[in-house]
């Protein structure tokens, strides 16, 4: 594999980073280059990432395609061998809709987690929970 794929994960997110650090440790990973988007060295314009979506949802950029939430964990997981079988069991359809549910749910609870650190104003869901915080401190 000449061109490694790029996960792009919140590294703020204490699941998150959990979660990445295993998969750091898998046979495979070799293959996929970590980006964590609340670095100062990220560039969402220069790897070619919406700044606002990748802040989201779970992105993963393989050539120049790009996949996202479920989608995003597939592509991870072919390049595992350890999960190969999770890649081929999450696209059947009765799984798959259960882990869109899943991911769905996940996506929206995930700003309000507990963070690494306190000061994350460099991603967009410190914006979010801050704005709604003074919304309803306003009402």
């Amino acid at each position: 594999m000449s061109q490694k794929v790029t996960v792009y994960y919140d590294g703020l997110c204490r699941l998150c980073s959990r979660e990445i650090d295993h998969y750091r440790g898998q046979q495979g990973s070799e293959n996929i280059r970590f980006m964590d988007i609340t670095s100062v060295h990220f560039d969402a314009l220069k790897e070619g990432v919406d700044g606002k979506q990748v802040h989201k949802v779970m992105h993963v950029k393989n050539g120049e395609k790009i996949y996202t939430k479920v989608d995003a964990f597939i592509e991870i997981w072919k390049l595992l061998p350890k999960y190969s079988w999770a890649a081929n069991w999450a696209n059947k359809k009765t799984i798959r809709v259960a882990l869109d549910c899943a991911y769905e749910i996940f996506a929206k609870v995930r700003p309000y987690l507990p963070r690494k650190k306190q000061d994350c104003e460099s991603s967009p869901f410190c914006e979010v929970k801050n704005d709604e915080k003074l919304a309803s401190a306003q009402k």
